[in-house]
């Protein structure tokens, strides 16, 4: 079973197109699927150059969008609002493809917030504007590596903000974390949910949320039969975690999730969008405006996308029953 999986190509400026055509140049990456690639020409051009990969030598579709006149010459590394009204379209086009069954998952190159503001529009993220397209308010970020995956209860908000805990959105958080792991291939995930609090709050002694809001949500998973503990430490957790006491780790806000994953592995950590009807993940990284241009991105964390996406979508298809 191939499913099809549409790729968006990013700022037209960043590594994306780069990192795509190195991805697809591997004979195991597209044995995984059928591929459509969104984007336009003129960045193809420029990763084509730097790279040496040409897109028609490679087994996949090409959509060109039409958003860069197929004319322009792309600067490398360039903040431009076309750029990223361009890496927008992409995005777009690639999700109604997904609702409306052209496509069974979507994997996202790096697009730059600020290109994107340029624009005028309010950005916050690639799992905020998914979700929106899709109707959906109630969308999470979950990092997913080799070892360990985390959720995040909150992402692209204010710490002060984040601190603002919720039992039922807690709750939600666990379940759309449990979902995507099963769709992962672990069926009975064992799951860890933080607290917030230094040693999750010890008793009331550094604050009470953690027993007011976290306990709760925790104690209702705990009653449909779901290996679920805590809240426990966020200090000491992720180290227990990382040696397989968990498959799944709830963290309450981006940073207590971000770090100690990217420093866990960054190069195969695939960031993926949940509470969606769609599957969609991405690389982990940003656009590298620094080296774009110049081969030096690597592809790992564009393959580890595609392959996380290409096992989720199957796992649909074959049993659509896991979600």
């Amino acid at each position: 079973m191939r499913p099809r999986l549409a790729i968006t190509l990013g700022d037209p400026a960043g590594v994306g197109a780069e990192v795509t055509l190195k991805a697809l140049q591997d004979s195991k990456i597209t044995s995984l699927a059928h591929f459509v690639i969104l984007g336009d020409m003129p960045a193809v051009k420029v990763a084509e150059e730097c790279t040496g990969v040409r897109l028609t030598d490679l087994p996949v579709e090409f959509l060109d969008c039409g958003t860069l006149p197929a004319s322009e010459r792309v600067e490398p590394g360039a903040l431009r609002a076309k750029y990223g009204a361009a890496a927008m379209r992409y995005v777009h086009d690639a999700t109604l493809m997904c609702l409306r069954g052209e496509a069974d998952a979507m994997v996202t190159a790096p697009l730059n917030k600020e290109a994107v503001t340029l624009n005028g529009l309010h950005f916050s993220g690639h799992t905020e504007y998914i979700a929106e397209l899709c109707n959906n308010t109630d969308s999470r970020m979950l990092l997913a590596g080799e070892k360990l995956s985390v959720v995040h209860v909150s992402t692209h908000i204010s710490l002060r903000e984040a601190t603002n805990l919720s039992t039922p959105r807690i709750t939600r958080t666990i379940e759309l974390g449990y979902e995507a792991m099963r769709l992962l291939g672990k069926a009975k995930p064992r799951i860890a949910v933080c607290g917030l609090n230094p040693h999750a709050g010890e008793h009331g002694l550094f604050g009470n949320e953690d027993q007011a809001f976290i306990a709760p949500a925790v104690a209702a998973c705990q009653a449909r039969g779901w290996d679920v503990e805590g809240p426990v430490a966020p200090d000491t957790i992720f180290y227990r975690a990382a040696r397989g006491s968990h498959d799944l780790i709830v963290a309450m806000y981006h940073d207590q999730g971000h770090i100690p994953m990217k420093l866990l592995d960054f190069e195969t950590t695939v960031n993926m969008s949940l509470g969606i009807p769609i599957i969609r993940t991405s690389v982990d990284h940003g656009t590298a405006f620094d080296i774009a241009g110049k081969n030096l991105a690597g592809a790992a964390n564009m393959k580890a996308a595609i392959r996380m996406a290409a096992t989720m979508a199957r796992t649909r298809i074959l049993q659509p029953q896991t979600v």
